[in-house]
């Protein structure tokens, strides 16, 4: 079936496509009390029962099931609500398949521990021993391992599964090695010194247990993982029979969506459909030791192995396990790394996998529907039954830095995954340092370690990592992307034709140190120069991190040939622009300050109506079909200083050719400036008393809305 998306919708759903993983944002106010209630069948069950009744909870799942484990028994397994709502279909926990998404990642890196234990892989090993056919640049001395495909550190460029990755042509079949060769991604930092969530890797990892097995990998797990736990239910296969079992996927607004499939046909790093109770034998397994009723699937050591991180920017804020992810920062209370676990999310499907060790248990939550619900959960359930591992964090004694050791810290940070994240840190003429991205704002840093911080509004940790010459270079933080570490960009050596106090340098010289803009101080930028139609398009897409479109059929008639043709059509095809109505773009005229406006404000209609921007007030020339546009523009300061904003309104020059400068201006207010916090201060008052939640449920609520979806 084909669709039309404008460009924040296709974004949106790009990342839901691609990510397989969940990025949290601010949690709950970390309880004071270390005494939780006693986990048993009884207390488990009274939870379950209230918590999926509460009405702050209802909305946020159409069916769920649920298993938690203690002691070597399941102490809990229920379903709640539909596995099929037209239908009337309960979730039945035993029988009803989920797809568990990314928490298959675990399921692979078991495999791999597997043939560790058997002398057939190293852990410290070079991945190209066992896949000598992998051709990637990898310019550093330091060899990819198959440890650091497991930890998620191999230094590899990003590579998250595709749009096309999820479809409808159940005839296609794609092998995992012939995705991974026409994938295969280079390495772009040094291997082992940086953590960013890699599906890429885990999907090679993946083909190391097949080329290494000597089996295909759906195989390898029905013989060696399904079929020892007893898991009757499991499969990386969308075989009739899962089919048949499949829960029915839904959108956030409770629309049901179409089955689909995924490429490679076994996906190693998102594929594995299960169930509740299957996902409850693995954990019974695994807690007591890798022991079943019919031998050994892991021994002991690579139990502990799995159990224990592999790397952090610091011990409240862990990275990885080999196979585990850290769980949700709450908020004073960092990551416990007594907690070891395990995201997944598809459309229309997520989970949450997280076990405590030292207390022998384990749970499961999966449900039909991308939300809150995992948050809540895990927030309400740990403050419940073990707040000792969410009690806040007591800080050893520091020596507070220096004004100008603190200013090592300011810069421009970008995620290494997705490049539209950025945080900025900047050290103010108070002597303290601030941090701001375009979700949360601006907000001041705490510091309570010599490179650990408090973030003042969401009571959340935020570390620096040093390298080798010591230089900050990342960033780990939990509001935007906690999956990964935000890279420093360098110092901008700024251009020959502007100067420090020139009035549009605050908007050039940090696109010059995240690369957007070459970083050679002998160059001209050129600032009065106007820029072309196409210009700006590609620039718009290039830094909202959307491609260009390989279609052969081309919308206009005079790009043919233009190096930013593909860029201009992914336009058309996301609705941003129209063309003249003659067949042509004009792709080399100078595009007016009032058309970028247009292009813009058509990517976001669907998120903020014209009629959030009522009372903003423009003066100046402006054409009435881009008066809404501007007006949009002009209240999201989406625009620089030549703008002028008085008492009777903003002149935003909106016939004048947008020149180089002001477009810097825009690109630079697209990756920081916090809208949805605006256009929340603009929403007219509904009146009445509003609902005052409970700190847990709020935190968790927030989480949703802001955290960008996988």
């Amino acid at each position: 079936m084909k669709r039309s998306y404008t460009a924040a919708v296709y974004l949106r759903m790009l990342l839901v496509l691609a990510l397989l993983t969940l990025s949290f944002a601010p949690g709950a106010a970390a309880q004071t009390s270390t005494e939780g209630r006693e986990l048993t069948e009884e207390s488990l069950n009274e939870f379950l029962e209230q918590f999926f009744a509460d009405e702050h909870v209802q909305p946020h799942y159409i069916g769920a099931s649920v298993v938690v484990v203690k002691d070597g028994e399941v102490i809990g397994q229920e379903g709640f609500g539909y596995a099929d709502q037209a239908t009337e279909t309960a979730v039945n926990p035993e029988e009803t398949v989920f797809r568990v998404a990314s928490v298959s990642k675990l399921f692979t890196a078991v495999a791999v521990m597997q043939l560790v234990e058997q002398g057939k892989i190293d852990l410290q090993e070079d991945i190209r021993t066992y896949l000598p056919e992998l051709q990637f640049a990898n310019p550093y001395a330091t060899p990819v391992t198959v440890a650091h495909l497991l930890t998620h550190t191999t230094g590899f460029e990003i590579r998250d599964p595709q749009a096309s990755d999820l479809h409808e042509d159940f005839a296609r079949l794609v092998e995992i090695e012939d995705y991974v060769h026409e994938h295969m991604p280079p390495v772009v930092r040094e291997p082992g010194t940086s953590y960013m969530y890699d599906n890429f890797a885990s999907l090679l990892a993946g083909l190391l247990v097949e080329k290494v097995s000597g089996v295909p990998f759906e195989e390898y797990m029905q013989t060696h993982l399904f079929k020892p736990l007893g898991m009757e239910n499991s499969s990386y296969e969308l075989s009739d029979r899962m089919i048949g079992q499949l829960a029915t996927g839904y959108d956030q607004l409770g629309g049901e969506l179409p089955l689909y499939t995924v490429t490679p046909t076994i996906m190693p790093h998102g594929g594995m459909l299960s169930t509740a109770e299957d996902i409850g034998k693995f954990m019974l397994a695994f807690l007591e030791g890798g022991r079943t009723a019919d031998g050994e699937f892991l021994s002991e050591k690579s139990i502990s192995l799995m159990e224990e991180y592999q790397s952090s920017i610091h011990p409240l804020i862990p990275n990885t396990t080999y196979g585990f992810e850290a769980p949700m920062q709450l908020p004073g209370a960092g990551s416990s790394s007594h907690v070891i676990t395990k995201a997944g999310d598809l459309t229309g499907f997520s989970s949450y996998l997280f076990m405590l060790p030292d207390e022998e248990t384990g749970v499961f939550l999966t449900y039909n529907q991308n939300g809150a619900l995992r948050e809540l959960f895990y927030s309400q359930f740990m403050s419940t039954f073990f707040p000792q591992h969410v009690a806040p964090a007591n800080f050893d004694d520091f020596e507070p830095l220096l004004q100008e050791e603190l200013a090592a810290f300011a810069g421009v940070y970008q995620d290494l995954r997705l490049n539209i994240l950025i945080s900025t840190v900047a050290l103010g003429e108070d002597g303290a340092l601030t941090i701001s991205d375009s979700f949360l704002g601006p907000r001041p840093l705490i510091q309570v370690e010599e490179r650990l911080f408090v973030d003042s509004l969401t009571n959340q940790l935020i570390g620096f990592e040093v390298n080798e010459a010591g230089d900050v270079s990342y960033l780990s933080e939990p509001n935007l992307n906690p999956l990964g570490y935000a890279q420093k960009g360098e110092q901008p050596v700024g251009f020959s034709d502007i100067s420090d106090d020139h009035p549009y340098a605050d908007y050039i010289f940090p696109l010059q140190s995240l690369a957007y803009y070459p970083n050679d101080a002998v160059r001209a930028f050129d600032p009065q120069r106007p820029v072309t139609r196409a210009a700006f398009i590609e620039n718009i897409l290039v830094i909202s991190n959307l491609p260009g479109s390989d279609t052969e059929q081309l919308a206009f008639n005079d790009i043919a040939g233009h190096p930013s043709a593909g860029y201009v059509q992914m336009a058309y095809e996301l609705g941003l622009i129209n063309g003249d109505g003659q067949g042509n773009f004009r792709p080399d005229e100078a595009i007016t300050r009032q058309e970028a406006a247009v292009m813009l404000w058509r990517s976001y209609r669907e998120q903020f109506p014209d009629q959030l921007f009522a009372d903003i007030e423009v003066t100046g020339e402006v054409s009435e079909w881009a008066l809404p546009a501007i007006k949009m523009m002009v209240a999201f300061g989406y625009h620089g200083p030549e703008v002028t904003v008085g008492d009777s309104g903003a002149d935003y020059l909106a016939t004048k050719p947008l020149t180089n400068e002001e477009e810097a201006a825009i690109l630079w207010s697209l990756l920081t400036v916090p809208v949805y916090m605006i256009a929340d201060e603009l929403m007219p008052d509904q009146g009445g008393e509003q609902e005052e939640l409970d700190p847990v449920t709020e935190a968790a609520m927030r989480a949703a809305s802001l955290r960008i979806v996988d």
